[in-house]
């Protein structure tokens, strides 16, 4: 049962004015809007939990990041409902992201009970060292504070409520505010539930996590700049990514932000990949192009070839393998509406050539292709900018040195693309170069849609593909956004963290 209200340190909070949800189908329901009381309220709790839930044992917190995962999956089939209903994504899909999020609670249990986390360093004592001696230092990574944490439109479950943001900061030891996406403001509401469930049966502190659901901006500036919010996590666009973070660096004291803003993600095709697999290539791009109506920031928008006979067989494979994808719904109308004005960009842009048109309006999303040259591309910034949606653009390099000059011009992206055969490997070495220095993930021979949540995963990139070039959103290495390190120096072991002794 929906309650329609913010979770405030373990109680349903209503207000006074409400919003109504606009899902894919079947009617709205009425939640609360959050304002910066609430803000306020919430983070007040956090900080009061702050001291409590840190001085929690690893052990204490692995349970409870497992008691979460359970109670989701206890709510499986009405999330799945709601999900769907409030997105229209597949029931499928779902279930999917719905497993990987409780993956990626259990992942963290696992991590933190492993305690590699805390890169812990010791240097004894040397007291008859000369010329002076060394006294007894100890390190160890320790929470930061309250967490603030952004839901995600196009991962409802996976980067939302209890997404990888507050799977980690909770693992790290830190309370956590969510300011809930109002694409999907009862999935988020029930998935609070769960987390609920879990403090009540842990005996957790109840200000460790709360949500606040929808609310103008005015909320979620409240969020950044309240004094006891020690960083913030964030999934969206470039724009609103931005505003948040120029906030968090404007504050008496600067916080770090970790936003991943998108990027275009793009594939470099080689000349003997091309002309070996061009047709399986384009199939494949088609594929990824089109997963999930295009609403993923791994989306790869751009493929890069140089221009000749094979090029223009892999502009024809494309075409034809996108041309019978029919449409699919958006997550929101606005989205949609973002995604159109993203198309109409590309189209009327010099040099741009139309490969395939199709007719997409409302919350709907048909694929388009788009050719230009490499000039022409490297002229024009706004072509480099992400369309988010099922749209491909085939820039044609001269030769494979402007192939090389184009990723030279790459802003920062989550990934990049090689597809290559051995007989490309010469070329491949010195592009792999480029790329590793523009993008946090560099693959070859796949797409790079499905980010596999493990310990090697980087999900992050320079910027504009992410605010902090340092840090992941993905995978274990992410829980250390949400610590810092101390020094201990000369303490008394009575006094020092348990997990230092």
């Amino acid at each position: 049962m929906l309650t329609g209200r913010h979770l405030i340190a373990g109680q349903w909070v209503a207000s006074e004015t409400e919003f109504f949800s606009a899902p894919a189908t079947g009617a709205g329901f009425a939640f609360s809007v959050g304002t910066p009381s609430h803000v306020k309220a919430a983070v007040t709790a956090a900080e009061v939990a702050f001291a409590a839930y840190a001085a929690t044992d690893r052990a204490t917190r692995a349970a409870f990041l497992n008691c979460i995962a359970d109670e989701i999956e206890a709510r499986g089939a009405e999330i799945t409902a709601i999900g769907s209903a409030e997105t229209g994504l597949p029931a499928a899909r779902l279930e999917g992201e719905r497993g990987r999020t409780t993956g990626q609670l259990r992942l963290f249990a696992r991590h933190i009970l492993q305690g590699d986390y805390l890169d812990r360093r010791f240097d004894a004592a040397l007291p008859d060292r000369k010329p002076l001696p060394r006294p007894d230092i100890r390190l160890i990574m320790r929470p930061i504070g309250p967490v603030a944490v952004f839901g995600a439109s196009n991962f409802p479950l996976a980067f939302s409520v209890a997404g990888g943001d507050t799977a980690s900061a909770l693992a790290a030891g830190c309370p956590v505010v969510v300011k809930g996406h109002s694409a999907h403001p009862g999935t988020g509401e029930i998935v609070a539930q769960a987390v609920l469930a879990a403090i009540v049966a842990c005996n957790m502190p109840a200000g460790v996590f709360s949500l606040v659901q929808g609310g103008r901006r005015d909320v979620g500036e409240a969020l950044v700049q309240h004094p006891l919010i020690r960083a913030v996590g964030f999934t969206g666009s470039l724009a609103g990514g931005r505003a948040l973070f120029d906030l968090c660096a404007a504050r008496p004291d600067p916080i770090p932000f970790f936003g991943e803003l998108g990027s275009v993600n793009p594939m470099f095709l080689l000349p003997a990949a091309l002309a070996n697999r061009g047709a399986q290539i384009a199939a494949g791009w088609a594929g990824s192009l089109t997963m999930g109506a295009g609403q993923f920031c791994t989306n790869p928008g751009i493929a890069v070839v140089i221009d000749g006979p094979e090029a223009n067989a892999f502009a024809d494979a494309a075409r034809g393998a996108l041309a019978p994808i029919g449409a699919q719904t958006m997550l929101t109308d606005g989205i949609a509406a973002a995604y159109r004005f993203g198309r109409d960009r590309i189209s009327a842009s010099k040099g741009v050539r139309d490969l395939l048109s199709t007719a997409c309006d409302r919350r709907s999303a048909t694929p388009h292709l788009f050719e230009v040259s490499g000039d022409d591309w490297l002229n024009n910034h706004d072509l480099a900018e992400e369309v988010f949606g099922p749209l491909g653009l085939i820039v044609r390099a001269r030769d494979a040195d402007q192939l090389h000059t184009i990723a030279n011009a790459l802003q920062g992206q989550l990934t990049c693309t090689l597809h290559l055969d051995e007989a490309d490997y010469p070329q491949a070495r010195s592009l792999l170069a480029v790329l590793e220095r523009k993008a946090g993930r560099v693959l070859a021979n796949g797409f790079p849609t499905g980010v596999e949540v493990c310990e090697a995963m980087v999900h992050g990139g320079p910027y504009p593909a992410s605010t902090n070039f340092g840090a992941t959103s993905v995978g274990t290495l992410s829980i250390r956004r949400w610590l810092r390190p101390v020094s201990y120096q000369n303490i008394p072991a009575e006094l020092l963290p348990d997990d230092l002794r």
